[in-house]
């Protein structure tokens, strides 16, 4: 769907913050049309029974969107498109800065650690959840907003962990082990994050009294 392009993001100019106010907004300048307002948006069309809009169609947009608040590049700088037009080498294969971290690093891990099974991947994230990160499950959870989602704040960690993962990085650097290292541990991290976060989301939906609640 074209015409969603403007909503999987919220780009900065780099200063490693997000403003929704400064950043939320398409390439023409139109108000709120960024990855954090599409949380919004699809959240509040979820929450009212007279929405126009295909519950279906808003429930998988949703879940896609906090997907994308949660990729660091996703809130990347504005001057590369979010690392779009960086080009680099993921070891020996071409790519660019945002495409490893969409993509790259989830399949190096899945083949060097999980047998090329995504299901064990995902085993190995809800393990952590319960296990290693229980403790900041509940942190993550958390929203004061009883009117809003908290979506904002998901892009502010991203654009933080975007200054991080543009660190070092030139056109055409070639990205190895080092690279790698450091990346796999936020990736799947954010992963983690963002699942809580849907979950919490989706219970507040559907919780049945038309509100978002503070957790």
């Amino acid at each position: 769907m074209p015409w969603s392009s403007s909503l999987h993001f919220a780009d900065t100019p780099g200063d490693c913050k997000f403003s929704y106010a400064r950043d939320c907004h398409d390439t023409k300048g139109n108000k709120n049309v960024c990855v954090v307002g599409a949380i919004n948006n699809y959240t509040a069309a979820l929450q009212d029974s007279s929405s126009p809009y295909n519950r279906t169609e808003s429930l998988m947009f949703l879940a896609h969107f906090v997907g994308d608040v949660h990729q660091p590049l996703h809130c990347g700088h504005v001057e590369d498109l979010g690392g779009n037009t960086i080009l680099v080498r993921w070891y020996r294969r071409k790519s660019n800065l945002h495409h490893v971290w969409d993509v790259d690093v989830i399949e190096q891990a899945m083949k060097d650690f999980y047998g090329k099974d995504q299901d064990a991947m995902v085993k190995a994230i809800q393990r952590n959840i319960t296990e290693d990160w229980s403790r900041e499950e509940k942190q993550w959870e958390a929203c004061r907003s009883k009117t809003k989602t908290c979506a904002d704040k998901y892009a502010q960690e991203s654009a933080v962990l975007a200054c991080d993962a543009y660190k070092g990085v030139k056109q055409d650097s070639t990205l190895g082990d080092d690279y790698y290292s450091a990346a796999l541990p936020v990736v799947e991290k954010r992963i983690a994050q963002g699942g809580v976060r849907l979950a919490a989301i989706l219970n507040r939906i559907f919780s049945g009294n038309g509100e978002l609640q503070s957790i």
